[in-house]
C-alpha cells in the first residue's frame, strides 16, 4: 500500500488559509467533486457525518478526515497544509494544519479496510510530518510522499526477507 496509490499532486495545496474546520470539509469537497461524479453537499454530508461518529484528528497537528461516497471506483485522496493551524477538536488539543481526507467509494470499502490504520500510522512518522510542515509547493509534498513510498517499500521488502531466511 502507498500514499501515492489515493493521492496525486493535483490534490496536494500548501499555504492554505483556512478559518475552521467546516472550511476545510467544503475546500475537500471541493476538490473531490470536480473529479468524479460524488456531488459536492454529499461529500460534505457524508464527512460531517462521519467526523459527528468520532473526531478524526490524530495527535502532533495533523487530521485523518474520512468518509464513504455513493460513487466512484477507487479512493481519492487529498492532502491540505494550513498555514495557520485550525481548532479541530483533537484529542491531544492541539490545532491541525496537516489534513490527509481520504474519500472511499462504497464499493471499495471492504477491499480498504486496512487504508485507515495504515494512513495513521504513517502519519505518525515525526519526519514524514516534519518534512511535510516545512514544504513550500506541492510538488516538493509530492516528492516527500513518493520518497516516503519507496522507503516504506524497501522497508517492507527487508522484513520479508527476513521472515524468509
Amino acid at each position: 500500500m502507498k500514499i501515492t496509490e489515493f493521492l496525486t499532486k493535483e490534490n496536494i495545496r500548501t499555504g492554505l488559509l483556512c478559518s475552521s474546520k467546516k472550511r476545510v470539509f467544503e475546500l475537500i469537497c471541493n476538490i473531490v467533486s470536480s473529479q468524479t461524479e460524488e456531488q459536492e453537499n454529499s461529500c460534505f454530508e457524508a464527512i460531517c457525518h462521519r467526523e459527528r461518529m468520532g473526531n478524526t484528528g490524530l495527535n502532533n497537528g495533523i487530521a485523518i478526515p474520512h468518509a464513504k461516497l455513493s460513487t466512484g471506483d477507487k479512493p481519492i485522496a487529498v492532502f491540505l497544509q494550513l498555514d495557520t493551524p485550525i481548532k479541530y477538536d483533537a484529542a491531544d488539543h492541539r490545532d491541525v494544519d496537516l489534513i490527509f481526507a481520504i474519500l472511499i467509494p462504497e464499493t471499495c470499502c471492504p477491499s480498504c479496510s486496512p487504508l485507515l490504520p495504515y494512513l495513521a500510522e504513517c502519519f505518525s512518522d515525526k519526519n514524514l510530518f516534519k518534512q511535510l510542515r516545512l514544504a513550500k509547493s506541492p510538488e516538493e509534498v509530492w516528492s516527500i510522499f513518493v520518497a516516503f513510498d519507496h522507503a516504506e517499500t524497501v522497508k517492507e521488502q527487508q522484513e520479508s526477507e527476513q521472515t524468509t531466511d
